[in-house]
């Protein structure tokens, strides 16, 4: 009779990690080759993990909501159907040195678990890295010592020593909850000028975890939790979901970092809807969708080319001017909002532009985009529009420096001067669009060409580009 093991899959190079958010499939139930079993959520995507193998699922070592490094057998299948005696038995637990509390785990810059946060004494701490005298370094204590760029800056910023704090992640890395304990509770000492820092004792206590909502608001980004706010009699609690508070954090961290500037312009629609009508059954018999938001994404990706510093990401004090134009592109999920990224959109013609916008957006609300599919984009383009917002003034989409908010296409009344010089007022397609930039490297006067180009673009829309 064999058995199958299930593991963790790594969906990235960068992702050591992943929460179990869902099983598809209970014990004793009976399962195809490839088909969809249960899904996780990782720090750049969720997805839906198929079954390596047909059979019974004999076993699961992972519940829903733990979190648990990549490689970690979750599940057990047999390959015989007589296996469904021994699928009845009660799962047994997942080994220890396998499973993370279903605490927040950090694997990259502003990511976040969705597990609820234990209120419970935490795990005994690991040891601390680098104690091995002069061997030579583990893969595991590389990877403790290295941690996140987060938990590195907060270290940083407060002064703190990370190899001195016993931390509680995967191979011992300190995650920002290990930091937020610490900075609460009583730091270490500080690391002096040349000197080494002295190792954790072994026995040092830990600062016991703070209540649920402060801890939620300090996760989210927002350090002041006098406002957190407390539930009352008949109140429904739910965790917040992985994608929530990625959102959460992402946001905040963007407001503190950029100078956030709006600039609006409307745009006369009328030429774009006419072109549209001629041409979206064409566009549909070979499999893309034509919308007004791809006629958007077309001509600003053809303008980004021309206007660099719209396409650039800050680097302390360096500005990088992007070379590659990817075009990210919110999608509005039941569970949250996810941004794919269209790459190499300027290379693109307008129907290659509205398939793939099409194919990153069905696979987006099916869990089946990649984490490479939600990297790299240079430029973002949210569309609250299609839900009847007038225009909107968005955050940026971290580390770029720019965000289009594209406002709802309605008839409105609109000023026309006729050949013989004559104004008149007249029904159009209007349509308001709200650029978002960085004030720390883009110029109101960068922003307003920008702008003046992308409306010229889609008015006088060529009809040989479609």
């Amino acid at each position: 009779m064999a058995r199958v093991d299930v593991i963790m899959p790594q969906m990235g190079e960068s992702i050591t990690e992943g929460t179990l958010s869902r099983w598809m499939k209970k014990v004793g139930d009976e399962v195809k080759r490839d088909e969809p079993i249960f899904e996780i959520s990782t720090d750049k995507v969720d997805a839906e993990i198929p079954a390596p193998s047909a059979g019974v699922l004999a076993e699961i070592t992972v519940l829903e909501g733990q979190t648990v490094p990549v490689l970690t057998v979750v599940a057990v299948i047999e390959t015989e159907k007589g296996a469904a005696a021994s699928a009845a038995a009660p799962a047994k637990p997942a080994p220890a040195p396998a499973v993370v509390p279903a605490a927040p785990a950090l694997a990259a810059p502003a990511k976040l678990s969705t597990a609820p946060m234990p209120v419970a004494a935490p795990a005994a701490p690991a040891p601390a890295a680098g104690g091995n005298g002069g061997a030579a370094e583990t893969a595991d204590e590389r990877l403790r010592r290295l941690s996140t760029p987060l938990v590195r800056r907060l270290a940083a910023e407060h002064d703190l020593d990370i190899t001195s704090i016993p931390g509680s992640g995967h191979a011992g890395r300190v995650t920002k909850k290990d930091i937020l304990g610490v900075i609460e509770g009583g730091a270490p000492a500080p690391v002096e000028a040349g000197g080494a820092a002295p190792p954790a004792p072994a026995a040092a206590p830990r600062a016991p975890s703070p209540p649920a909502a402060p801890l939620l608001a300090m996760a989210s980004g927002i350090e002041d939790t006098q406002w957190a706010a407390v539930p009352w009699p008949g109140d429904r609690v739910e965790p917040m979901s992985k994608i929530r508070m990625l959102t959460a954090q992402h946001m905040v961290l963007s407001r503190r970092t950029s100078a956030h500037v709006t600039s609006f312009y409307e745009i006369d629609m009328t030429r774009i809807a006419r072109l549209r009508d001629q041409h979206k059954a064409a566009f549909e018999t070979r499999g893309a969708k034509l919308t007004y938001l791809g006629f958007i994404v077309k001509a600003v990706a053809d303008l980004l080319r021309r206007h660099p510093i719209l396409n650039a990401a800050v680097q302390g004090g360096n500005v990088i001017y992007r070379q590659s134009v990817n075009v990210g592109i919110a999608v509005a999920l039941d569970w949250g909002l996810i941004v794919p990224v269209l790459r190499n959109a300027d290379e693109l013609s307008l129907f290659g532009v509205a398939r793939g916008m099409r194919d990153l957006a069905d696979r987006a609300r099916a869990k089946k985009l990649k984490p490479d599919e939600v990297q790299q984009g240079t430029f973002t383009i949210t569309n609250p529009g299609g839900f009847g917002s007038y225009v909107g003034a968005p955050i940026i989409n971290q580390p770029q420096v720019a965000i289009l908010c594209v406002g709802a296409v309605e008839k409105r009344p609109k000023v026309i001067t006729l050949d013989d010089g004559t104004d008149v007022i007249a029904p159009r397609l209007q349509m308001m669009l709200g650029l978002t930039y960085d004030h720390r490297v883009v110029d109101g006067a960068d922003a307003d060409r920008f702008m003046a180009d992308l409306k010229r673009q889609l008015q006088e829309f060529p009809e040989g580009a479609v």
